[in-house]
């Protein structure tokens, strides 16, 4: 049971950094030839503006939501 706990751990730990890649690589492509330009970009850049602003508008909430984003992303 242990080894497929680790194996399905490992499988997601994997995935999340590969979108965390794929994230990335959308916000440079997208700051670089913009947002409309890039086919698999979408919407990525307005996305993430938006929800920084949501955060910022929601103050000790939306401060509280990023450290714990942080922890989780940063946590391996």
């Amino acid at each position: 049971m242990q080894k497929m706990y680790d194996s399905v751990k490992r499988f997601l730990v994997q995935v999340t950094e590969m979108g965390l890649l794929l994230i990335a690589l959308a916000v440079v492509a997208g700051v670089i030839v913009g947002p409309g330009n890039v086919p698999f970009v979408g919407e990525v850049v307005s996305n993430l503006t938006a929800l920084i602003k949501s955060l910022g508008d929601s103050g000790i909430v939306g401060l509280i939501a990023v450290g714990i984003i942080i922890w989780l992303l940063s946590k391996r």
